[in-house]
């Protein structure tokens, strides 16, 4: 027999798939009972055929079958790394000096026969599985090398689908109450977990209360929450025992006691540092979610935002007391309505609907389209956020430099002044302006932007207009479709001054529709320049600020097809950079420098939600090369981030750097690139960015991105083939 011949071996067919989720590689696959992938299993199978390799240590070894080696977990990682990682951050990233080559053993030849690992890439990939494998306990792994040189696209959207989601889903109950109940912002002398619980859900007082008494240990302290719950004085004074909100619960069958209890629905977080329910960054993600059939997530997410505008009169920006005033870009019919699409043969469908379309509805006549927020000359709507003094989420160090002159003028420790402010026993006018529009950008969730700063809380808004105008002919729709053109509103969906059980129609829904089409029109449309503007209220113009918002019209509906040839004609090329859409143009942001840096939300920055409501509005109106050709180029910058640094995925990235767009310099760093040896979670929207994005991609795009191919390069090697 040659020395080739007796490197052919025979291989299970109960091998498991090399591609398979790491509970699934590391856990059950590499268990003791499956002697298929141990290390014993190799050593007894080749004890039995007596085919030892002919020579020891050969590099590179030819193999018609797929490639194993096997790894000394421990001792390999940390070889690795002290060879690979030279800057220590337990990362394997292309500003790594090392040589970027390291050798392991064969499988087949029990590790005598070695085969180089090359590049950042793959040498990065063992790294993360290394890793895994570490966390799964296994001290001796077989790892396949499909793990390792992995088409990048196909990588990228199984770790979404298979870890970064599982990574990022929550539940609020007894499990875990005692961890996400205690507040990571909680700056009082006695940080404690702490859950508040609405009137109207006695069955959660009663549920926490039994864990409080159940768990000593834990601290726990359940409270009822007011009634009028967002007053502003009452929010204020919760900040000295800040806690979480009670979000919806479902009952189960406990099956340790056989018992019926309470538990938390599942939802999923921005981030891996998060464990609150966040509103708009909940709906970017269900759009990648329904992609991945998780639709019992997004399910479950429309749920808690019903349940909050129930009993806390809005959807909020998180789930935390100090929120209470506070909500976020409103995208919950369109949500409800793709939840519908998957479910709607399943028992309680239409229950589901109904129960969303009455939580909007009262979102709607509530928040936003009751004072603060709307602008009664316009009838449009801008963020306007309750409450009073320094924003509690925030440390009042934050605003030292704005706080600490005020302080020394009344003669003030910074503390004093802060507490004294805050209390309305110090009043400052200029203050007060400046902090109005401090909630409001935040409400806006585009928190920063020079586009909103010192002027939010006057702005109607782009974005906020467009998602209004989607509500009313959604709920016009809806109305139309599945409930005869009637819905009863029961009291507890009924906005204040509303009698219980009036009836709301579709017609009333159109008239809102085309009064706000009109208002947009008049106020924020400019022919000249072919786009959008937000319009301030009081000084009863356009801001001229140029915002990719100004694409959101299309997303929803909002802009005629002919306002939609002018904006893709005119607004288009100056917001399309190497790498999608930049939030704002660099003319509109102005200069930045140490005394005005840089804003997260303004140029040269790009985020994933500008991204995917460009997509779906381009595609409205039947841009599918546009929204191929955005999407392609987002994909590729995240894609390139991805093989070039560890398989980082972030919160933003800098749309105009073609090497390494994810090191961000601005305000709140950029969530996601600090990770340990394999990323766990990627980042919320980005990740559902992804998957949404791969949608629109045909089979040729979808081989030159995993091929590392430039949008340019792309373009160029079609036309020479004559492809489509």
């Amino acid at each position: 027999m040659s020395s080739q011949s007796s490197k052919l071996r025979r291989t299970s067919s109960i091998e498991p798939d090399p591609l398979s989720a790491p509970h699934i590689y590391y856990g059950q696959s590499h268990k003791r009972g499956d002697r298929t992938r141990t290390y014993s299993a190799i050593l007894d199978k080749q004890s039995r055929t007596q085919q030892l390799p002919s020579r020891r240590i050969s590099h590179d070894e030819v193999s018609i079958q797929p490639r194993k080696f096997i790894v000394d977990v421990k001792s390999t990682l940390a070889l690795l790394l002290a060879q690979e990682d030279t800057d220590g951050n337990m990362q394997i990233t292309i500003d790594d000096q090392g040589p970027k080559v390291f050798s392991v053993g064969s499988s087949r030849s029990n590790g005598f026969n070695k085969f180089d690992i090359r590049g950042a890439y793959m040498l990065a990939n063992l790294l993360q599985e290394l890793t895994l494998a570490q966390d799964y306990g296994r001290k001796t792994i077989v790892l396949d090398e499909a793990r390792l040189n992995e088409n990048p696209v196909n990588r990228l959207s199984r770790l979404i689908s298979t870890v970064f989601w599982d990574g990022l889903t929550r539940r609020i109950d007894g499990s875990n109450i005692a961890k996400v109940g205690q507040d990571p912002k909680d700056w009082t002398p006695d940080p404690r977990p702490r859950v508040y619980v609405p009137r109207g859900a006695p069955e959660q007082y009663e549920y926490y209360t039994r864990v409080a008494e159940e768990h000593p240990d834990m601290r726990l302290d359940v409270q009822w929450l007011a009634e009028d719950c967002d007053a502003d004085d009452y929010v204020r004074d919760l900040n000295d025992a800040p806690g979480l909100l009670a979000i919806a619960m479902e009952e189960f069958v406990d099956p340790k006691t056989g018992k019926t209890d309470l538990r938390g629905l599942p939802f999923v977080v921005p981030g891996g540092r998060f464990n609150e329910l966040y509103g708009w960054d909940s709906y970017m993600e269900s759009l990648g979610l329904l992609i991945n059939d998780k639709v019992h997530l997004v399910k479950s997410m429309v749920t808690h935002f019903c349940f909050c505008i129930k009993h806390y009169g809005k959807i909020l920006n998180a789930n935390r007391t100090y929120y209470l005033c506070r909500s976020q870009p409103p995208f919950l019919t369109d949500m409800a309505l793709r939840v519908f699409e998957r479910i709607k043969h399943e028992p309680g469908a239409i229950d589901f609907l109904r129960e969303a379309v009455l939580a909007a509805i009262k979102e709607y006549h509530s928040v936003w389209m009751a004072h603060p927020r709307l602008d009664p000359v316009t009838g449009l709507s801008k963020y306007c956020a309750g409450g009073i003094g320094v924003p509690p989420e925030t440390e009042a160090s934050h605003f030292e430099h704005l706080l600490e002159p005020y302080a020394k003028k009344h003669g003030m420790t910074f503390t004093e002044f802060v507490n004294a402010y805050n209390h309305r026993t110090v009043l400052e006018p200029a203050l007060d302006e400046y902090f109005l529009h401090d909630r409001a950008v935040r409400e806006s969730g585009h928190d920063t932007s020079y586009r909103l700063e010192k002027v939010a809380a006057h702005l109607a808004t782009v974005d906020l207009n467009a998602l209004l105008y989607k509500y009313e002919t959604d709920i016009s729709r809806i109305l139309r479709a599945h409930f005869d053109d009637k819905m009863v509103m029961p009291a507890e969906f009924c906005a204040k001054g509303m009698p219980a059980n009036y009836v709301e129609t579709s017609a009333a829904w159109d008239r809102r529709a085309r009064k706000r089409r009109l208002a947009v029109d008049k106020y924020m449309w400019n022919e000249e320049k072919g786009m959008y503007f937000d319009y301030n209220t009081v000084k009863k113009e356009q801001t001229g600020y140029e915002s990719a918002t100004t694409f959101w019209p299309m997303w929803s509906g909002l802009a005629t097809p002919r306002q939609a040839s002018v904006l893709v004609e005119q607004a288009l090329p100056k917001f399309e950079v190497f790498g999608g859409l930049v939030s704002g143009t660099e003319e509109s942001r102005g200069p930045v420098g140490l005394d005005r840096p840089n804003r997260q939300w303004d140029y040269p920055f790009g985020w994933a939600p500008q991204q995917l409501l460009a997509w779906v509005g381009l595609q409205r109106y039947g841009y599918e090369v546009e929204a191929q050709r955005l999407a392609y180029r987002w994909l590729y910058m995240v894609t390139k981030a991805f093989v070039d640094f560890n398989g980082v995925v972030v919160e933003k990235y800098d749309v105009t750097r073609q090497i390494d767009p994810h090191k961000v310099e601005a305000e709140y760093g950029n969530q996601g690139s600090d990770f340990k040896g394999v990323p766990r979670e990627g980042f919320g929207w980005v990740n559902a960015s992804y998957i949404y994005g791969l949608s629109l991609m045909n089979h040729h795009m979808k081989r030159a991105l995993g091929a590392m191919t430039t949008y340019d390069t792309f373009v160029r090697a079609t036309e020479a083939l004559g492809l489509d």
